[in-house]
Parts: structure tokens; C-alpha cells; sequence
């Protein structure tokens, strides 16, 4: 079974990019941040065609993310952590969305950013990283088989990033983000691709801005969170990097962790 998360960075502006994706890596589920669209505006019908069932929550033009299955319909656990957004009555943002596949929890989510910092966004992030904590020790008193994917928002440590002076002042990287994203491994969560790539230097993301791609000044936010039950199960986990050097791409490319049925 594999799965797989991709901040697509608006789905309607990269389609064509995320269905060759699809098409051509076939993940049995396939987490989306970053949809950008309504929940009226969601394109179900170009995945149902090509076997790919959908659950979604959508946002105008901000976050929003979906999740998508082959052959199965995602069944629905809950979406949203309850926490309202750092603006007074904005309510809260499509951040999160809770699915069942095959017997396993997929907990989607994405983030928020934390910039600038310091300031109410960055008293957000950490907020919103508290709740997530607590969700995830539900799943973990549970004991359901969960995987916890995304967009994190979170540069974990040193050996994540192309340049620590250069993320220095950004809130990816702050000493409180990196604090709260350890807590949750030290819960008992797996970080599959740090399990597998222990040296670090793999990326997730690279800026469209200064040549950060052709130069590969990257970092790695994207992360899946595996609970001990899946953590037995995994087989391989990567990052689907060439798919940041297509034509149109997300700055993120698909990252992915494959566990044995």
C-alpha cells in the first residue's frame, strides 16, 4: 500500500501535472495540501476517471486539502482541529481532513506557515501544532494503524535544509517549531523518510524564487508520520523529486511511504 503526500499549490493550475503524477506512479492514496479552490470548485470528476475516488475541504483561493483513493472510497472521520485562524472571527481554516482507507487512518493536514515571526501567525502555528499533538494521541491511545502526512511547515533539523543561515530567521526553523514537530516523534511516531535517509540532504520543496530548483537550494517540509503500527510495516518511503522539474510544477514534489498489506 502507498501513500503519499503533495502540496499541489493550487489544484485547478496543476492538474495536468498531478494526474501524470497519478497516472504514471499510481499511489493507493494520494494527500493533497494547498487546493486553493471551493468545495463547488473541487475537479472530482477528472480523478474519478481515472479510478481515483475523493474526499475534500476546500477554502477560497487559501490551504484546502483532499484526499484521494484508487479503487475505494475514502471514508470519513472528521475534518478540521477545531482552532480558529490568528485573525479575530475568522473562524477556522482548511487545514485538516480525517479519512479511513483499507483498514488505515490517513490524517491529512497542512500546516499553517508561521510567518512573520514573531507575531500572531507564529502564535497560530504553534497552536495549531498543539491541537494536532493531542489528535494524534488519540490515534495513538486508539491504537489504530495511522499515518500523519502533509505539509508540516516544519524544517525538523539541520541536516533538512540546504542552508541553515539562510532559513535562519524564518519560522520553519524556529527553536519552538522544531520542538513541537520532536515532541510528536518522541509521542511514538516514525518520520519515515528521516528513518530511511539518516545523513538527511533529502529535499521536499524548493522556492520558485533565485534559481532555487536548478540550484538545488531546497528543504525538507513534507512529512509522513507513521504510529507503530504502520512503523512495523514499512517497506520504502521517497520523494518523487523529478516532478518538481516539470513544466508548471508545484514547488513541492510528491513524497511517499509504501507499507506491506
Amino acid at each position: 500500500m502507498k501513500i503519499a503526500t503533495y502540496n499541489i499549490n493550487g489544484i485547478k493550475a496543476r492538474l495536468p501535472r498531478l494526474k501524470e503524477w497519478l497516472l504514471e506512479t499510481r499511489p493507493t492514496v494520494a494527500c493533497l495540501q494547498e487546493i486553493k479552490t471551493q468545495d463547488d470548485g473541487f475537479p472530482a470528476d477528472e480523478f474519478a476517471e481515472i479510478g481515483y475516488h475523493a474526499i475534500w475541504h476546500g477554502q477560497k483561493a487559501f490551504n484546502g486539502v483532499a484526499i484521494l483513493a484508487d479503487g475505494v472510497k475514502p471514508v470519513e472521520i472528521t475534518r478540521g482541529l477545531g482552532i480558529d485562524g490568528p485573525k479575530e472571527g475568522e473562524g477556522e481554516q482548511a487545514r485538516y481532513i480525517e479519512a479511513e482507507v483499507n483498514g488505515i487512518r490517513i490524517c491529512n493536514l497542512y500546516l499553517p506557515n508561521g510567518n512573520p515571526h514573531p507575531g500572531p501567525k507564529f502564535d497560530y502555528k504553534l497552536a495549531w501544532m498543539e491541537r494536532l499533538r493531542a489528535r494524534m494521541a488519540d490515534l495513538l491511545a486508539s491504537e489504530v494503524p495511522a499515518v500523519v502526512l502533509g505539509d508540516f511547515n516544519v524544517i525538523p533539523t539541520d541536516k533538512d535544509v540546504w542552508s541553515v543561515a539562510a532559513m535562519a530567521p524564518d519560522a520553519l526553523m524556529q527553536p519552538q517549531s522544531r520542538d513541537a514537530y520532536a515532541r510528536m516523534l518522541g509521542d511514538g511516531w516514525t518520520d519515515a523518510i528521516a528513518t530511511l535517509n539518516p545523513r538527511g540532504g533529502v529535499w521536499t520543496f524548493w522556492d520558485y524564487q533565485a534559481g532555487a530548483w536548478q540550484r538545488d537550494h531546497g528543504f525538507r517540509i513534507d512529512h509522513l508520520l507513521l504510529s507503530p503500527e504502520c512503523a512495523d510495516r514499512m517497506v520504502a518511503a521517497g520523494v518523487d523529486k523529478a516532478y518538481r522539474g516539470r513544466e508548471k510544477a508545484s514547488d513541492h514534489t510528491p513524497v511517499w511511504v509504501e507499507l506491506r498489506d
